[in-house]
């Protein structure tokens, strides 16, 4: 397989496990390529990508820039906060301008959950969704697994528990589908208030014990409390909330064996995940963010060559 079966990346629900693997063996490409001292190659020479981001965000959008520029792309960078959203255009409107700009691609991140679908039917362009609300972040996840794969080789049969705000994390939902599709278990685990009441369809476990489900598993993916979206209380305080479910060495060394520690970022440390945790041999979360070039590399690649089809 040389395509994506995909046109545009809206979520991992929509990709086979072959466009998956297709996308790993190109990031193990790209990645070559960011080691080497000249890091850039030609491949998007002649196509230009608007980065659309109606929130707030710092390594995605940095690693989609610098995995853009690696690629010899034209970017334009679009923001919100100064633009004329704020005096009431709309995001069709808003898309369109830019597109009249003759633009090829678009990485739009949005609060709107199906932003980055609705806008695939109505635009002549490449969309990849850098998230969209509460719904999916695929590239995060794509990265994700990547990075364990790149620790274990195979992904089939192995366990991997994802701990934290399930509820609010479009992280969460995103590598349960990709982990799914390659093989490994998963489990959640969190506040039952934290956990969406019909998780258990997509065939995962459920725990609302983190030392059960770091016992239980050989990968443990650790989400921050998303407070920017919680309308409601969840839980009494932080400090509750660290004593309950914070992984901290000490829980670590409790449960006799070594495990993989990742965290997609930012970092809460002392809420959800502690300093010696976050900084110990066993975590591989700068990894992730090295991984995320790459792998988005890749995906803009990927887009790229089925547009030129």
């Amino acid at each position: 397989m040389t395509n994506l079966s995909v046109n545009h990346l809206l979520g991992i629900k929509d990709l086979t496990e072959e466009d998956i693997q297709l996308i790993f063996q190109t990031a193990d490409h790209f990645k070559e390529v960011i080691n080497r001292p000249i890091k850039k190659v030609p491949s998007l020479r002649d196509i230009t990508i608007a980065n659309i981001f109606f929130e707030n965000s710092t390594r995605t959008k940095l690693s989609f820039e610098l995995a853009e520029k690696r690629l010899s792309a034209d970017v334009v960078n679009f923001s919100s906060s100064n633009s004329s959203v704020k005096k009431g255009e709309t995001l069709l409107d808003t898309v369109n301008n830019i597109l009249s700009m003759k633009v090829d691609m678009v990485v739009m991140r949005h609060s709107s959950a199906g932003a980055a679908h609705f806008l695939s039917r109505h635009i002549n362009a490449n969309i990849v969704n850098a998230g969209d609300g509460t719904h999916e972040h695929p590239t995060q996840a794509l990265l994700d697994t990547y990075s364990i794969r790149e620790q274990v080789q195979d992904l089939k049969g192995k366990k991997v528990a994802i701990i934290g705000d399930i509820l609010h994390s479009r992280v969460a939902l995103s590598n349960i589908y990709a982990l799914k599709k390659l093989g490994a278990e998963v489990m959640v685990c969190g506040p039952a208030t934290l956990l969406p009441k019909y998780i258990g369809d997509l065939g995962v476990k459920i725990s609302w014990d983190v030392k059960e489900a770091l016992e239980w598993c050989d990968i443990a993916n650790i989400l921050r409390i998303q407070l920017e979206r919680q309308q409601l209380k969840y839980f009494p305080s932080l400090r509750e909330y660290s004593l309950y479910y914070g992984v901290n060495k000490k829980l670590l060394d409790s449960i006799g064996k070594e495990i993989i520690v990742m965290h997609p970022g930012p970092i809460n440390r002392g809420v959800e995940i502690s300093s010696d945790v976050a900084d110990s041999k066993q975590s591989i979360i700068l990894n992730q963010v090295e991984n995320g070039v790459a792998i988005r590399m890749a995906v803009l690649y990927l887009l790229a060559q089925k547009r030129q089809n």
